[in-house]
């Protein structure tokens, strides 16, 4: 199909007509929500957690599946991209049957298949990619074994860190969206079709937020959070900077990412650090602090805006 429009239009005409159409057939997929899709339980341990009970939870899995389709509409689509849309479809659907189940998945399951997921995405990579990578101007060529661990660690951090940051309503979504736009406008050449894959999963997460602004009638579950988190691990790889993932994925590592390092402290090594905290940080602010949802997400994303910014001066 790309073929085909590229014949009458530019690539931006082309971006721009797919954002539109993403945001639509998303719009209306969510208006008319999938019947099998699961309602929201309700958790007794996240802050304010019995507000989402009865909510419609994995529509993850729609606008995934839709970003998909406007992808192989609107992009010039390769065998390496083809690859990483199955493993994405794939994510999404572990985190989206772990949101229909009556039983939770336990950790080890999911870290099972974010394991799997990740070593065949980084393999993938490592076929059609070089593993040099870039610290600022220096140049690094890592081998490859120690390049597959450090992948692996950098979709599990993705993954958790979006996953965990998905409890207030609107908060996930929007970050994500400003995450994706800062890799697409600094890293726009590097990243070439990847760039504007970015583009149309904004445009469906955009449709998200009409239905997820707060008060939300609908979530995204395990199926959309760990979906995207596993999306910006690939794009921050094909950017050629993995640690720049530190500043443009800033708001999630601090926000998901302490409570995790905090459980893995406590949990494997018996040691207890951030005692009078809540996390994900989001808690502790409209806890302790008394910030509102709105607050919460519009602080959040003023937060994150400037660590791109300033990933944009380090980089530019």
């Amino acid at each position: 199909m790309y073929k085909i429009l590229s014949n009458y239009l530019s690539v931006n005409h082309i971006v721009m007509i797919g954002i539109v159409v993403a945001f639509v057939i998303t719009f209306l997929a969510l208006k008319r929500p999938l019947p099998f899709l699961p309602s929201d339980k309700g958790r007794d341990y996240a802050l304010n957690g019995n507000l989402s009970k009865g909510k419609i939870r994995g529509v993850g899995l729609t606008f995934v599946v839709c970003f998909l389709i406007c992808s192989y509409i609107f992009l010039p689509v390769d065998r390496e991209y083809v690859i990483y849309s199955i493993l994405l479809f794939g994510v999404m659907l572990s985190g989206y049957l772990d949101d229909a189940s009556d039983t939770p998945w336990n950790e080890y399951k999911k870290g099972l298949i974010d394991l799997i997921l990740s070593v065949i995405t980084i393999l993938t990579f490592m076929d059609f990619n070089s593993t040099t990578i870039y610290i600022g101007t220096a140049e690094l060529i890592i081998p490859k074994v120690l390049y597959i661990i450090l992948g692996i660690i950098l979709f599990w951090v993705a993954i958790n860190v979006t996953n965990c940051s998905d409890g207030v309503d609107g908060l996930c979504a929007s970050v994500a969206s400003v995450v994706l736009i800062s890799f697409s406008i600094i890293f726009s050449q590097t990243l070439g079709k990847y760039a504007m894959a970015n583009f149309l999963f904004v445009a469906v997460l955009l449709a998200y937020l009409y239905f997820n602004s707060s008060p939300s009638s609908m979530l995204m579950g395990d199926a959309g959070s760990r979906a995207l988190g596993f999306f910006i691990a690939i794009i921050t790889i094909k950017t050629g900077h993995p640690f720049i993932f530190i500043l443009l994925a800033g708001v999630f590592l601090i926000d998901g990412g302490l409570g995790l390092v905090k459980v893995f402290l406590l949990r494997f090594l018996k040691i207890g650090i951030l005692k009078k905290t809540l996390t994900p940080i989001h808690d502790h602010v409209r806890k302790k602090h008394h910030w509102s949802d709105t607050q919460v997400v519009v602080r959040f994303l003023i937060i994150q805006t400037f660590f791109s910014i300033l990933a944009y001066v380090i980089l530019i």
